[in-house]
């Protein structure tokens, strides 16, 4: 007797919705009573002499502003089986293990079933708007997914990344069938112990069903491109694979072989059409709607760090949308794209009053701004005061706190976003950096955005040549005197010293923070270096931080790099075969 496969109903989805954010300010007061009141018992707040209270003024009043290393005891002594409520009355069973590309070391998270509920209210909120842009019906997709292998922590608990415990719990598989947005590679496949060999065979299962794929994805743009790059070089192996029906010999693990042995068969037409639409292609250039003629659009996250990917994936692309997902991180979900016909680079997202309650931190910018504008110069040195969801002001940047069902109180997330607008009465934002990655040397404070856009800028010096910035990182260089910024490229194939040089004296004029313009201008830091390294060294660092349990599904690279990360700086400063300054004075 066959399954009834249940399809998700997108009108009710998107009624519920905008029920949901028509009054945001008493739902987040209602969000913040339910969690208070599901966790009034635990250790952490009977400390903080809430005693009951679950309003915000008294939640404020009460529970201090915190990081993930201000939680870390609690959340060590859960990891480690502590019996009592620390967090959360309700047992953690589930830790999420950050991928540690931002920090340079993973972070414990507590995960439990009402955040996997908070992912899947994610998931359906944006998928029933993206459905009634574009509509998906009776395919499959193409899922670059990974899941890292699950350990256990001394108390018990499976660890494994957010991703890996979102891709191992029941309802993540049954959710993606009602959404018609099932991945076409097995199981064995998604949590196979080698990413290389799992994104091969996801490769090939996109082959053989080329004409069902409606949607081609991954958690971020980076995986995205990672995988059309590797198709580059082994296309012709996997025709061969496809035209005898036998897999190759590169995937060893047999429970993966298993699997596509099933899916696998003799089809030399397929391989033939495959050959001429790759013989046929320029610089490869539109391979995805070629290889996957139904194709409707390619998802993931693409904005902050995973914008300087977007040039290659519109390449592979050509006329097919792209669309970034949703805005969260490991310790919570924050909103959903419900505009999805927004290029990515002007992706918003629609804070969910229910899944959280939040605050916004003014950038002290803005603060200073306003008090200057109000003549209120002895009020500047004090830290910013949070306000609410519905209190943001349009234009300005904040850094974000959640409060969510986790066992997260008041919780710095380090985002930095900006208010677009708003969408009935919740907060639309754009996600603009992480607020505490920056090059900073003097008085000067460059962003992970400011590196972004110099890296941006310099490159289109290469692109004349026909060729590409692969991917780019960073480190302040304090061992000379004055201190300088070095960045650190790899290209795509060869670039004359000359050209390097125009590159590296355009990275250093497009860093535009003041603190950094007025100290080159007095020498108070030193000309910018640019290094490149060797073909295959950001391979090499993903590698290191698979190496230490990190999955593909959640890596970003790391974008500032400090000495003290020792094993990734080495692969930069050992993998040099030329290095440029800029020139010695910036007028």
């Amino acid at each position: 007797m066959l399954e009834k496969k249940e399809i998700l109903d997108v009108e009710k989805v998107i009624r519920d919705f905008e029920v949901l954010t028509k009054d945001a300010e008493n739902v987040q007061r209602e969000t913040l009573k339910m969690i208070l009141e599901e966790n009034g018992c635990a250790e952490y707040l009977q400390n903080l002499g809430l005693n009951g209270r679950t309003d915000p003024e008294s939640f404020k009043a009460c529970v201090p502003l915190v990081t993930h290393k201000d939680l870390e005891p609690c959340i060590q002594r859960v990891a480690d089986g502590a019996f009592s409520p620390i967090l959360t009355e309700k047992p953690i069973t589930t830790i999420s293990i950050s991928s540690g590309t931002t920090q340079g070391k993973p972070k414990f998270v507590p995960f439990n079933d009402e955040m996997m509920e908070t992912t899947l209210q994610i998931f359906r909120t944006s998928f029933a708007f993206r459905n009634k842009e574009f509509p998906i019906e009776n395919g499959r997709a193409l899922q670059f997914i990974y899941s890292s292998k699950q350990i256990k922590t001394k108390g018990g608990l499976f660890a494994g990344t957010a991703t890996s415990n979102v891709f191992r719990n029941s309802q993540f598989r049954k959710a993606m069938k009602a959404m018609q947005s099932e991945c076409c590679s097995p199981d064995e496949v998604i949590f196979g112990p080698d990413f290389h060999q799992s994104l091969y065979c996801h490769l090939l299962c996109g082959l053989i069903f080329h004409e069902e794929i409606q949607l081609v994805s991954s958690s971020f743009a980076y995986s995205i491109v990672l995988a059309f790059r590797t198709f580059e070089q082994v296309w012709e192996e996997l025709c061969d694979d496809i035209r005898e029906g036998v897999l190759t010999s590169r995937i060893t693990f047999p429970p993966v072989r298993s699997a596509m042995a099933k899916l696998l068969k003799p089809n030399p037409e397929l391989a033939d059409m495959i050959e001429k639409k790759c013989s046929g292609l320029n610089n490869w250039y539109g391979l995805i709607p070629e290889l996957f003629p139904n194709v409707k659009y390619i998802y993931g996250i693409m904005t902050g760090c995973m914008e300087p990917y977007l040039k290659k994936l519109r390449h592979y692309a050509a006329d097919v949308p792209l669309i970034s997902a949703d805005y969260g991180s490991s310790e919570g979900w924050i909103g959903a794209n419900i505009n999805p016909s927004l290029p990515p680079e002007s992706a918003t997202y629609a804070v969910l009053p229910n899944i959280g309650y939040f605050e916004f931190i003014p950038l002290k910018e803005n603060v200073e701004e306003h008090m200057q504008e109000n003549g209120n110069v002895s009020f500047l040195s004090m830290e910013p005061k949070p306000v609410d969801l519905t209190e943001v002001r349009v234009g300005e940047e904040y850094e974000v706190i959640i409060t969510n069902f986790g066992g997260l109180y008041r919780y710095k997330l380090g985002d930095v976003v900006k208010v677009m607008g708003f969408h009935n009465s919740t907060t639309e934002l754009k996600f603009v950096c992480r607020r505490n990655v920056m090059l900073a040397i003097n008085i000067d404070k460059s962003t992970e955005q400011d590196l972004q856009f110099a890296v941006e800028e310099a490159a289109k010096l290469i692109s004349k040549k026909k060729l590409e910035v692969i991917d780019f990182s960073s480190n302040v260089d304090v061992s000379t005197d004055p201190g300088h910024y070095v960045i650190f490229w790899e290209i795509s194939g060869e670039v004359s010293d000359e050209v390097l040089t125009e590159c590296c004296n355009c990275l250093d004029r497009s860093f535009v923070d003041g603190g950094y313009v007025s100290s080159r201008k007095v020498d108070a830091i030193g000309p910018l270096e640019l290094r490149v390294v060797r073909r295959g060294t950001f391979q090499k660092v993903l590698d290191h931080y698979l190496g230490l349990g990190a999955a593909l599904s959640q890596f970003k690279t790391p974008r500032c790099v400090r000495p003290t990360n020792n094993k990734v700086y080495k692969s930069y400063v050992t993998m040099l075969p030329k290095t440029i300054s800029a020139l010695l004075s910036r007028m």
